[in-house]
Formats: C-alpha cells, structure tokens, sequence
C-alpha cells in the first residue's frame, strides 16, 4: 500500500497549499522521518515572499525534529555510533555536504557546493525535502544523531538551524573569554546567539534591536546592556555608547549581524575595535547589497566573517548546551507560537516581521499532527 503525507506547497508568494503527497522510496544511505515540529525560519519567510526564486511549487522547512519512520539500507547507527531504529528521534543537518569534492575532503562541510541544492521543487524526487508536512526526507551525506534526551520538540527544533548557526558564527569570531561581544538583531538566532556567547565566557553582551520585549528576553539570556534602536534613533550615538561600554578596547572584540538587514553593517563595523571581527550571518537573499569603505576596514584592522551553514558536530553539543541549561535560561519563550500545518497561512502572516505594526513572535513552530 502507498504510504501518502500531507505537505503545505508554497504555489506563489504568500500562498501555501495542503496537498498529499506519496512518500518517496528511500534511497541506500536515506532516512524518511515523521516530522514533530517545523519551525519559521528567516529564510522561509523570505521565500514566502518570493524573494528567493524557484522552478516551482515547493515545500518549505528546514528547522525540525521528527522520529524515524524508514531506515535506507546502509544506515544502522548515527554519526557518533549510536544505533538507530524506527521511533528514535533525531536531529540533523538540514543541508547535505557530498563528501567528495574538494571542499570535503578538506573537511569544509559547509563550503560543499552541494548544501545550496537542498530544496527541490514538488515535481523532483525526493519530493518531501520541506519540514512544513507530515514527512521529511533525510538525504544520504546529511550528518544525523539521536537525539536520547527528555527536552520536549520545541527545545530541540531550533537546533539544527537557529542554534547551531549562531554557534558556529562565534565559534569562527574566535572570541575570547571576557570579550566584548554586540548581537545585532534579538529574534531566535541573537537570542541563541546572547545564550552561548555568555556560556562561552564573554564579558561584556549588548543586544540591539528596536522591540523591548525581545531585548527585555535578550537581558534573560545574558545580555548585560541593551540598545533600542527606536530609544535611540541617532547611530553615531549608538556607536558612541558601545565604544564607552566596552572599556579599555574602546569598541567591541566581536559584533554579529543576525537582524538580515543590509543597513546595519556599517554601523557594526564602526562598533568594533582595533582588530576585532563582524561575522555576517543574517543578509541571506540576493542584492543584499550595502557600500562599505574597505579603507575602513584596511587601515581600521577590522575582519569580516561570513558564517553559513554551521559545522556538524555542533548539533550534539547544541542538544547538551540546552539540556544544561534550560532552567537558567527562557528557553521555551522562544519558541512563541504554535500552529497546526492546516493553519500554516495564518502562521507566516503573523510571523512577517515587515507587516504594519511588526510582529511579537520570535518563533512559531508549525506542528503537521
């Protein structure tokens, strides 16, 4: 018998549509998981929008958890060793490295040209490689771990994405233990963000952003100062007040753009130090285009990070950084909202941050069951 999925197709911007899908045959080295939460990214709602193109109708999704439904043959235990079996819930990369170009055998997973071909459209197999439905492809060559833990799928959703790319943005600053560290923007990713720089040991975190009640939530997560960009309109000032706040350095050793708006790299870029480094993580659709004097960045001795993607190994320790730490931090307010998959249209709208009077959800996770 034909095992069918429900699955929300985004048919153009701002429309998604149920429709049932055939589960695709899993492939040697493939995984077909029963999806438990889908959350909203950033980048599906830029996709909702039509600001990343497509062939296609196409099922979006890629922040999730699920159990295992399939196993492919060739696939017995996940890539610490530990077994799998159908049930078992896992968390995994949502982009799927080829381990054979030049970029993987040097071990740069997240350089492997393969990882920008992981949406395919509703008319090309494997079909079901959106989260926003009842089942998700794993591909073969995506890095997969049980995740053995009593967290609820709200805690663990945001791993595989959020979490593990801000992670991996600090882990590429090479910040250092007491540094003075910026956060631009405070949605899931400056939230995490202001989470792990805190529990990596740094020293001075100001957030900024223009809602209060993130950066309220940001002081909770272990921000020291906080910078309303609404409060405070002018951004010499704002420069001006994270140079005096940073001390001796007279700017910060380390600033991360996670708010995806081209505008605001400059002003980073004057935040820093002598030597310290902006990692762009946000700006992710293209003509992301903003000028910027690398006279500045030449005889200012600043550096400039990208951070996309994340490394592999910081899924297991994202799932024990907040098994650690979920009675220290809000880790549930994070998540805000909950919707059912049939609800999904409702969901992006209310999720779009660009809609008139903004929005209060930091993120809203999608629930097919």
């Amino acid at each position: 018998m034909t095992l069918n999925g429900k699955a929300a197709v985004l048919t153009k911007p701002f429309k998604f549509e149920l429709r049932e899908f055939p589960v695709p045959e899993v492939e040697y080295g493939g995984i077909l998981i029963e999806v438990s939460a889908s959350a909203i990214c950033g980048s599906d709602l830029h996709a909702w929008r039509g600001e990343r193109k497509s062939k296609g109708g196409v099922i979006l999704g890629h922040e999730l958890t699920g159990k295992i439904h399939t196993l492919g043959d060739g696939v017995s235990t996940d890539y610490l060793g530990q077994k799998l079996q159908i049930g078992d819930r896992v968390i995994f990369t949502y982009f799927s490295p080829c381990h054979r170009c030049y970029q993987c055998i040097r071990g740069k997973f997240t350089d492997c040209p393969a990882n920008f071909n992981a949406r395919k459209t509703i008319e090309e197999f494997p079909y079901c490689t959106g989260g926003f439905a009842d089942f998700y492809y794993i591909r073969p060559g995506a890095f997969v771990f049980k995740v053995d833990s009593s967290l609820s799928d709200d805690s663990i959703t945001s791993i595989n994405c959020a979490l593990a790319t801000v992670m991996s943005a600090i882990e590429r600053s090479n910040m250092n233990s007491g540094d003075t560290v910026i956060i631009q923007g405070v949605g899931a990713l400056g939230l995490y963000a202001t989470l792990y720089a805190r529990e990596r040991g740094a020293g001075t975190i100001i957030t900024i952003d223009s809602q209060e009640k993130r950066l309220s939530l940001s002081k909770e997560c272990g921000a020291d100062y906080t910078i309303n960009i609404n409060s405070i309109k002018d951004k010499s000032e704002r420069v001006r007040m994270v140079k005096e706040l940073s001390g001796p350095s007279k700017g910060a050793d380390v600033v991360i753009e996670v708010a995806g708006v081209p505008q605001v790299i400059n002003e980073g870029l004057e935040m820093l130090r002598l030597g310290g480094t902006y990692v762009e993580v946000g700006n992710i659709i293209p003509e992301s285009n903003v000028n910027v004097d690398f006279n500045r960045i030449l005889h200012g001795i600043k550096y400039v990070v990208p951070a996309s993607f994340y490394e592999p190994w910081l899924l297991p320790v994202g799932v024990k950084l907040i098994e650690r730490t979920k009675d220290k931090y809000p880790i549930s307010d994070i998540i805000s909202h909950h919707y059912k998959l049939n609800e999904i249209n409702d969901a992006f709208k209310f999720s779009e941050w660009l809609r008139e009077g903004g929005t209060d959800v930091i993120r809203s996770v999608v629930l097919p069951k």
